[in-house]
């Protein structure tokens, strides 16, 4: 926390309103109530600090370094090119905001920056923090533009599609697939656990990315065979990432655009973090197509760090709904209530909404 200032802030006992107590010279002694206090405005205002504190240890792969073995101050200066102006004040930050170790002068991970950003394990989710420092970092610096015009701040400014700035890029592409696999991650893993998949032969996962959800699904459940739908581009990168599960003769990638082409039949269809993608006319013509593709009985699932219908308590949720803005021509999250009125509106029945993990739940319909 950063302290004010002596002399700025002065209390005194009545505290039931702030007021101006006097005023000479220009100046105003500022009168408040003692139960005030900035904490919380300096802490988030200046919580950049924090985030590119974390996002360039991810970028130089401290964590990973780490890994491999723990390092005193001077070993960590040689390995990593950390010059000793900063490198303590930088290893020690990084302590004290919980994402090191330091004991007898020996830094090592913690044990989640070991089991979550550590690039040789499974388990890394730094895709999304790799492109959170790459790219949304210096898009976010154009938020107040963005609300005044409403219009989107990175590649695609100017009204261009998003998506083929990223998708007409092979490295930009790789890494915003990797992306979406860190930030899905634990979703996936828990639809794979919480839908009832016992009932359903085939799915399909649409936008599929690197096919991270049908992977975990797969994995879950070997009765199932599962199908990645994306543009073509994506093709090569989903096979590698399926054939590293050990999962290609059950799960396959089917290239095309949802935009002009029927979706793939399958008794579950999944979208992953797409329909928050879009404006309202998109999530309706996805929801549409959905319903035609699946047999009766047959499932769709969303999920999205869905918005609380109050739109007062998930606030990842409602920061993500700025990240469309920023990244997107049209796109807005939404609330469980909003997705499942859209799910009735084309014909679904019996509607649900689960919870899966931190800001994320799935919204469930059937088709009769």
């Amino acid at each position: 926390m950063i302290e004010a200032p002596k002399g700025i802030l002065a209390t005194q006992q009545d505290t039931t309103q702030a007021r101006s107590a006097s005023c000479t010279s220009g100046q105003c002694d500022l009168i408040l109530p003692m139960d005030l206090r900035p904490d919380h405005l300096l802490q988030t205002g200046l919580a950049f600090w924090q985030s590119k504190t974390l996002l360039s240890a991810v970028e130089i792969e401290l964590f990973t370094h780490l890994a491999r073995s723990p390092g005193t101050l001077e070993e960590l200066q040689q390995r990593l090119n950390l010059h000793p102006r900063g490198a303590r004040d930088y290893l020690d930050a990084l302590v004290a905001l919980g994402f090191l170790q330091r004991q007898d002068g020996l830094y090592r991970n913690t044990a989640e920056t070991d089991f979550f950003l550590d690039k040789t394990k499974p388990s890394y989710i730094g895709g999304i923090l790799e492109m959170a420092n790459s790219r949304l970092y210096r898009y976010w610096g154009s938020l107040t533009e963005a609300v005044r015009t409403g219009e989107s701040q990175n590649e695609s400014k100017g009204g261009l599609d998003p998506f083929q700035a990223i998708y007409g890029d092979p490295a930009k592409l790789r890494e915003f697939l990797r992306a979406m696999s860190g930030v899905s991650r634990g979703a996936n893993l828990a639809i794979a656990r919480q839908f009832p998949w016992a009932r359903y032969r085939s799915c399909a996962d649409i936008g599929t990315a690197q096919g991270d959800l049908v992977t975990q699904i797969a994995l879950a459940h070997p009765h199932l065979s599962g199908l990645g739908f994306d543009l073509p581009a994506v093709d090569p990168i989903f096979q590698e990432y399926i054939a590293s599960h050990q999962l290609s003769a059950r799960v396959r990638f089917e290239g095309g655009s949802f935009f002009t082409e029927d979706l793939p039949q399958a008794d579950v269809l999944l979208f992953g973090h797409i329909l928050h993608d879009w404006d309202l006319e998109t999530k309706l013509m996805l929801l549409r197509k959905a319903y035609a593709a699946l047999p009766s009985g047959g499932a769709v699932v969303v999920y999205d760090s869905l918005i609380d219908d109050d739109r007062r308590q998930n606030a990842f949720g409602l920061l993500m709904s700025l990240n469309m803005l920023i990244e997107t021509p049209g796109g807005f999250d939404y609330t469980g209530a909003d997705c499942i009125g859209w799910m009735q509106q084309v014909g679904f029945q019996d509607c649900r909404v689960e919870h899966l993990i931190g800001p994320d739940a799935m919204v469930i319909g059937h088709k009769p």
